[in-house]
């Protein structure tokens, strides 16, 4: 019985021999036991096996034992059990009436029997993986946990209210335990929204909400990232110059940090988790903070150090940007409650009988820090809102903020709006120059009405590589209607901090070519940064079963869920909710399976019980030459007691030859053209 699945290329083009021999042997085992599975009910029902192989095409090895001959073929892309009447390759067999007479051949054998057989490798397969599932939980997994990190700005999480630090229990009523199952069940929605269920940051506040996802490229997402953790990276990194940012208020730290070093409080706050490390520093941005970390002395012994780190200003080119509209509103927020509404304005705050004009009075860049100051107080504000019929209309709306510090949400990704977190909108900088500040650099050669089309930050002479060296497109900002990225560039402007700044302006009265103006950001007098310049590992939990009856439980909900989603996946497919850009070719899966082979025996075991499931849908899936395919045959036999004519078989087993090659192609093509593999 032949099976095809891409999986079996697994082990090609892998630079490790080590590797190979771990895969190749995983894959074996995969493959040995699905055709085992035809090859022992095949026996059972006293049907003639004529060849057992592992792999197609030519044979480089073989043996007889009692009737069957045994094989190891040259292409390791799956195997086969060749059964007198039953042969992929020669559908005609299946009808020769010399065969058919054969007590011992396949096609005598009633529909049951041939049912049997013909389902046998899919159940080895379900069990197979099962195994894999099994033991790969009973050694322990590590996983991302199911906590929210960075929540994108102006996204269906965000706007739904999820926040960092979030931990999601439930979707659409399903138990989730790792990131990896928000992405999964996200993807593979079919529904408008999904709810979810979850637990803030607190540890004792629930919430039950709806997430309304976007098609965003190839596939349904709603603008999540995994949380990071406590612990700083290991030596290696530190020595790269990936942990402490260049220029950062961290570089001044007495005593220095040191590789592994995990955060546990601020100021004598204990930590609860990577959202709360971020509130901390902001809350208290413009205060000397002392950071209490853990560090190992040996093997097991640990310390404890206090470290004092300073406080650091944002810097600023003394440009002051036009705000643009509301582009999305919190769910439940102060914003929405006020009656603000996508597409408002805000142009003028009124506080002490004064109105303060925003881009004039006040840089819109500093709202989230003006909001926030002012949390549980009115703020009176007033918005300009299209109306049809009658254009632009100023209304008057007054706003409560909550506590909520600013630039927690930072517009980190290109084209991100810029958040108020306080009352929960979210906003895009115009590039328009509205107001140039006295004594800055930018007086004099930046005006107001100036529009700007590009900001580069570079190295100057001299200085210090810093995080974005590397960058192959180095740090270049398109800034346009399309473009929205003057937020972005500012808070990248944060982060690069020994970098200067060349900016491509259009002067609001100058005609012709734009000109370029060369500008070192400084260090604002009392705006102070929600950070201090470090970066910590990812969190991870081990997944990891206490007995074996724990480990097999975990291994059939893995199972059932792996199961679902790839019937998830090809629906999704089919309705165009997910593209076939998603899908991966053997060039893809080698490069997944060098990965894996790399993090470990267990999670290479999660991996192979994968492909041992995937091996199941799909060779189950109602395609001539596929284990699915014969079934339909048969079902169709069994109801109207008749065999499919040979033409429709032969026509048939082309037809699936020629799909299922056509789908090798596109996905290899996929590897190499669209992921670049």
């Amino acid at each position: 019985m032949a099976t095809l699945t891409a999986a079996f290329v697994l082990a090609i083009s892998l630079s490790s021999i080590q590797n190979i021999l771990i895969v190749a042997l995983g894959l074996g085992f995969v493959i040995f036991f699905h055709e085992l599975g035809h090859f022992a009910v095949a026996k059972w029902c006293n049907v003639y096996v004529e060849r057992f192989s592992i792999g197609f095409g030519p044979i480089l090895l073989s043996w007889k034992w009692g009737e069957t001959e045994y094989a190891l073929s040259l292409i390791p892309f799956g195997g086969y059990v060749k059964m007198l009447g039953q042969d992929d390759a020669d559908p005609g067999q299946m009808v020769d009436a010399e065969i058919e007479e054969d007590p011992r051949s396949y096609i005598a054998k009633n529909v049951p029997q041939r049912m049997a057989i013909i389902s046998a490798g899919v159940i080895m397969n379900v069990i197979t993986g099962l195994i894999f599932f099994a033991f790969a939980f009973k050694m322990g997994v590590e996983v991302s946990p199911s906590k929210l990190g960075t929540i994108v700005v102006g996204k269906p999480a965000w706007k739904a209210g999820l926040q960092e630090g979030d931990t999601l229990t439930r979707i659409n009523g399903r138990n989730v335990s790792s990131f990896k199952d928000i992405i999964i069940s996200t993807a593979l929605t079919s529904s408008e929204y999904l709810e979810f269920e979850g637990v803030r940051s607190d540890g004792k506040t629930t919430f039950d909400l709806k997430v309304y996802p976007t098609m965003t490229g190839t596939r349904r997402e709603i603008g999540v990232g995994p949380t990071q953790g406590l612990q700083l990276p290991g030596k290696a990194e530190f020595e790269a110059g990936t942990v402490i940012g260049v220029g950062t208020s961290m570089e001044k730290a007495s005593p220095a940090l040191e590789p592994n070093d995990k955060i546990i409080s601020i100021n004598g706050h204990l930590l609860n988790g990577f959202s709360d490390l971020q509130n901390m520093q902001a809350r208290l941005r413009s205060e000397e903070l002392t950071f209490t970390v853990e560090r190992s002395k040996g093997k097991k012994e640990t310390t404890k150090v206090d470290i004092k780190v300073p406080p650091q200003t944002f810097r600023t080119l003394g440009l002051w940007m036009d705000i643009g509209q509301i582009e999305a509103i919190q769910v439940g927020s102060p914003a929405e409650k006020a009656g603000l509404k996508p597409g408002d304005k805000i142009v003028r705050i009124e506080e002490n009988e004064i109105g303060l004009d925003v881009g004039k009075d006040l840089n819109p860049l500093t709202l989230p820090e003006f909001f926030a100051d002012r949390h549980g107080q009115s703020v009176k504000i007033v918005v300009t809102r299209e109306e049809s019929g009658s254009g632009a209309k100023e209304i008057n709306l007054t706003v409560t903020p909550i506590d909520r510090p600013g630039w927690v949400e930072r517009p980190s990704l290109p084209d991100t709006p810029l958040s108020v977190p306080s009352i929960g909108i979210a906003f895009h900088i115009i590039p328009t120059v509205l107001k140039v500040e006295q004594g800055s650099q930018a007086e004099g050669k930046l005006a107001a009405g100036d529009q700007i089309e590009n900001i580069e930050l570079f190295l100057p002479e001299g200085a210090k590589p810093d995080l974005y060296a590397k960058a192959k497109e180095g740090l270049s900002i398109a800034l346009d209607e399309n473009n929205r990225n003057w937020a972005h560039a500012f808070w990248i402007m944060q982060t690069a901090n020994r970098r200067h700044v060349k900016l491509t302006i259009k002067s609001s009265e100058a005609e012709g070519k734009p000109r370029v103006v060369t500008l070192e950001p400084h260090r604002a007098a009392e705006w102070y940064l929600p950070i201090r310049g470090f970066r910590t590992n990812p969190l991870s939990i081990e997944q990891k079963a206490s007995s074996l009856t724990e480990a097999f439980s975990m291994g059939i909900n893995h199972t059932k869920n792996s199961m679902t989603d790839i019937y998830l996946t090809l629906r999704n497919l089919v309705t165009q909710n997910l593209s076939v850009k998603e899908l991966h070719g053997p060039i893809g899966i080698a490069k997944v399976a060098y990965q894996v082979s790399q993090q470990g025996l267990a999670d290479l075991s999660l991996f192979l019980g994968f492909l041992s499931i995937n091996l199941a849908v799909l060779n189950f899936l109602p395609i001539p030459v596929l284990d699915g395919g014969h079934m339909v045959f048969l079902i169709w036999e069994g109801i109207t007691g008749k065999k499919p004519s040979e033409k429709i078989l032969i026509a048939a087993t082309y037809i699936g030859m020629f799909f299922v090659l056509g789908l090798m192609m596109l996905v290899i093509y996929l590897d190499i053209f669209v992921h670049g593999v």
